[in-house]
């Protein structure tokens, strides 16, 4: 049903399993379910595959809002304990920078890129623990 080699066309050599060859990979389950569909009848084959083709890229489509917001939300708890040891007087640089990458972090997500998302909200939690650092530091300094 499968072709499992195929044919390099520049070299018009044979793929082996070991090589650098794409190979389909069908899970025991979703094969029998196709064979089961196959028996019933064409509507039922192409119901059986797109089901598994969804199956198949279904968890791949939710990640990237997961790890934006484990990140958006590490990032703005950081940011709010710098704000509490007002950072923004101590060290209004990094904290500014930190309360500016969160905001684009969250303008990111809204129109659904969350790859620069998670990686402004990476961002801004390593601002706002630079001024988290440097508003203790300063803190410590003045006697506080």
């Amino acid at each position: 049903m499968f072709k499992r080699f195929s044919r390099d066309s520049s070299s018009g050599a044979s793929s082996s399993p070991t090589g650098n060859r794409r190979f389909l990979a069908v899970s025991s389950t979703a094969l029998l379910s196709c064979r089961r569909a196959l028996a019933a009848g064409p509507f039922a084959m192409k119901l059986a595959v797109s089901l598994t083709l969804v199956a198949a890229v279904a968890p791949s489509v939710g990640c990237g809002n997961t790890l934006y917001a484990i990140s958006a939300n590490a990032a703005s708890s950081k940011l709010e304990e710098a704000r509490e040891l007002n950072a923004e007087q101590y060290a209004p640089y990094e904290y500014y920078l930190a309360k500016e990458h969160l905001e684009k972090a969250q303008s990111e997500a809204a129109e659904a890129d969350y790859s620069d998302a998670s990686n402004l909200a990476e961002a801004a939690e390593g601002y706002a623990d630079k001024a988290i650092r440097l508003s203790r530091e300063a803190r410590r300094g003045a006697g506080r």
